[in-house]
């Protein structure tokens, strides 16, 4: 029973023993577990922290870049807002400098010599422009005209050969002309001359003319340049009218600046502008061309003898651009045919005769010969001139011819059919007018002329 009870005991007391062991066990385990969740839970705290320090690490990483790239773009901003300072504060600088250089190049291109050419300016009358770029002139009231525009105007003037010899008598004389007021009247004397006929602060505006106040036969002269500052040049306008005369000294204005009978021939003393074509053009306002040659005839110069001046006729040198005894570049101008493809004349007024009767005379067969050739001459400048009305005229140094002029003019209506030509007598000078050299027509004979061929050219017009 001891036995029995002793064994219970001791089996009770391993039963207890192993529960006490297994709820320590359990314990034990209770706490690891516990412990290895607040190791959990301390290692999530841990992680969290971390994570939030991370975060702050992060934001504040983030908050130091974008602070950065304000700052960096803030600069950028400053540095372009300086960039764009600068080229402000450089801007007007390069502007003057390119308004500067494009106002260099204005004045530049306004500063300019220009050739006497048809596209600069207007050709007067029968001209030659040769291949040295010399506007050449050689017949009375040959030249230019053109509009001019600027502060200043130099026109540079060519001798021809006879320029550089000492007859003076036989110098070209030339009259420049701004605004129709003459400026320059010069003889030329040298194979170079200058002639500044604008010259100011303001810009001018004019009009200028370059007139051969001379005739051909005893010299020439060329338009070399027209240098202009700060300006330009063009053509003036062709007028409505052309009118073309062909004639002798009283055409060419002989001795009209020397009113006295017993002085003689000089360039000097000639001037076209106060002769009678001349005035009837400006009278109309029209173009003119001159084909004129002192002491010139229809079949005889001027002469003392009996034998026709058959040398000094002016129908030899109708078609070409003059006559003269000197030369320019070597050229002689009767050398040089002229072009009649260009404008054509409306009117053609004649005057010759007055020195064909110096060898006339009254004698039969040489009125008949100088008829006759004048009748030649109509058909040879109605060739060239198909469509221009043609004015026969004499009478000033004398009339003696006019029966003469009548009958050429009559027998060409009667032959060709063609009454597109005209009769005009002028009144004989008288003394109460006064004369000029060598018994030549004064300016207020001139006038009187020009008036009775106005009349009868407006007649013919209306």
């Amino acid at each position: 029973m001891k036995r029995v009870t002793l064994g219970f005991v001791l089996i009770m007391l391993a039963v207890f023993l192993s529960a006490c062991k297994n709820d320590a066990s359990d314990k034990a385990s209770e706490a690891n577990l516990n412990d290895t969740k607040a190791s959990g839970d301390e290692l999530n705290k841990d992680e969290a922290q971390n994570g939030a320090s991370e975060n702050k690490q992060d934001k504040n990483e983030a908050n130091v870049k974008e602070a950065s790239e304000n700052k960096a773009s803030d600069n950028q901003s400053n540095e372009s807002k300086a960039n764009e300072n600068d080229a402000n504060v450089n801007k007007p600088n390069e502007n003057e400098a390119n308004e500067n250089e494009a106002n260099k190049g204005i004045v530049e291109k306004m500063n300019r010599s220009y050739s006497a050419k048809s596209d600069t300016v207007k050709h007067l009358g029968r001209t030659y422009y040769s291949n040295k770029d010399i506007l050449w002139c050689a017949f009375s009231g040959s030249g230019a005209e053109f509009r001019f525009s600027g502060k200043k105007c130099t026109i540079n003037i060519e001798g021809d050969a006879v320029s550089v010899t000492n007859q003076t008598d036989n110098h070209a004389r030339i009259g420049i002309y701004v605004n129709d007021e003459r400026v320059v009247d010069e003889m030329i004397t040298k194979p170079k001359n200058s002639y500044t006929v604008i010259e100011g602060d303001e810009v001018t505006e004019a009009v200028i003319r370059i007139v051969k106040l001379s005739e051909a036969a005893m010299s020439t002269f060329g338009i070399a340049s027209i240098d202009v500052e700060e300006g330009k040049i063009e053509p003036t306008e062709q007028k409505d009218l052309l009118i073309e005369f062909v004639g002798d000294s009283i055409t060419c204005g002989y001795g009209v600046d020397d009113e006295d009978r017993d002085h003689h021939f000089s360039t000097k003393t000639e001037d076209v502008t106060r002769a009678f074509a001349y005035k009837t053009a400006e009278i109309l306002n029209a173009d003119y061309s001159m084909v004129a040659l002192s002491g010139y005839g229809i079949i005889s110069g001027y002469t003392t003898q009996e034998e026709p001046n058959s040398a000094q006729t002016i129908p030899q040198y109708y078609d070409t651009l003059g006559f003269t005894y000197g030369n320019f570049d070597g050229i002689k101008p009767q050398n040089i045919k002229w072009d009649f493809t260009g404008r054509q004349p409306d009117i053609i007024v004649i005057n010759l005769g007055t020195n064909d009767s110096s060898y006339t005379k009254g004698k039969e067969d040489r009125l008949a010969h100088y008829s006759q050739e004048y009748n030649a001459f109509i058909k040879k400048i109605r060739e060239h001139n198909p469509d221009a009305t043609i004015i026969c005229s004499l009478g000033i140094m004398g009339d003696q011819l006019y029966p003469s002029v009548e009958l050429a003019v009559n027998t060409y209506i009667e032959e060709t059919g063609d009454d597109n030509i005209e009769l005009l007598k002028f009144d004989v000078q008288r003394q109460e007018d006064g004369y000029a050299a060598d018994w030549h027509p004064t300016e207020a004979t001139h006038s009187k002329a020009a008036d009775k061929l106005v009349t009868k050219i407006r007649e013919l017009n209306r």
